[in-house]
Parts: C-alpha cells; structure tokens; sequence
C-alpha cells in the first residue's frame, strides 16, 4: 500500500509540527501541484468535496492576511505562499470536521516535501476581511489558510522552548467504556 516501513511511516506522521518561520526560498509550482492533489483527494462528508483553494504567494496579500487576524495567522507574512481554504458554508458541522481533516492533509503533504506548514485561523469578523482581502463570496466561509515554506531552523532554535510533552497514554485511553483515569503521576 505504501512504500515506507510502517515504522518510519509513524515516525513521519508524529513528527509533523507546526512551523512558523521560514526560508525566503520559493515552493516550486510541482510542489504545489502535489499539495493541491492531495487537497482534492482528502474525504468529506458525503463526499461533498464542500471546498475550493486559493494559492496565495504575493507577499502583500500574505502580510494583508497575517494582519487581518495577528494572533492566530500573523505567520501567513513570514510564509512563501499559502493555502486558503474556502469553504462551501452550507453544513457548517459537517464542513469544520472536513476542514480540519483538509488542512492536516495538506501539512502532511508538505511536510513529505520538505516544507513546514502551520495553520492560521481568522475569528469572526477576522474571515469577513480575509475573504475581502481574496475577493471571495460573501456567501463562502474562510476561517483556515495554511502557511507553507521552508523551515528556518535557525529562526526555530533561537525562540524560547516550551514543553512538548504529550500525556501519556494511560491518562487518555479508555478500554470498552468510559472510566475515569487516573496518572501514577
């Protein structure tokens, strides 16, 4: 089915972080081709494929962007292009649980090529903005766009280092039916 050992395969899966600095250096458009295929081909309720993309790579409109929701897509003006995920807005529901699975495809996508990625929201009004910065609908939804570039590992390593500790197991899992658990911690 795939050509990685399934070893490496989970390794790749949780290695994926959000990345929100990046390298000047531009994504070919192959890569972006890839990034779109894997978009297309991501499930959704129904198979309503309820979405459209905008490929954003102007560094204004990606600074116009950033700015339109600073605390959740400020990273979209250091990105060499973004992915804007416009969305149908019919069954909202359904459409967050599909938007969600798209934009996690499309970082793993990226990340097989190389590039980091890191989801940028736009709350409320914020979207109302980004769709008039990108000239979509009013009748469309925009909450996510994607950034996409090179790491800068150099930028990565000089922020401060929170910690990246995942609760173990044991504290999440439940077997057969919900019980409450308790950590040895």
């Amino acid at each position: 089915m795939h050509d990685l050992p399934t070893g490496d395969l989970l390794r790749f899966l949780n290695g994926l972080r959000a990345v929100r600095h990046f390298l000047p250096d531009p994504i070919p458009d192959a890569v972006i081709h890839d990034l779109l295929e894997v978009a297309r081909w991501s499930g959704s309720s129904t198979n309503r494929q309820p979405w459209e993309f905008i490929v954003v790579r102007a560094p204004d409109s990606l600074t116009a962007l950033s700015e339109a929701d600073p605390s959740n897509a400020g990273h979209l003006a250091r990105a060499a292009a973004a992915i804007v995920l416009v969305m149908a807005g019919e069954i909202i529901d359904e459409e967050t649980y599909d938007e969600g699975r798209l934009a996690e495809r499309i970082m793993l996508a990226a990340s097989a090529h190389g590039l980091g990625s890191c989801i940028g929201w736009f709350e409320g009004a914020n979207g109302a903005t980004a769709k008039q910065i990108l000239g979509v609908p009013p009748q469309r939804l925009v909450r996510t766009a994607i950034s996409l570039g090179y790491p800068d590992e150099e930028a990565h390593r000089a922020r401060p280092k929170r910690p990246q500790a995942r609760k173990p197991l044991a504290d999440l899992v439940h077997w057969e039916r919900y019980s409450e658990v308790l950590s040895a911690e």
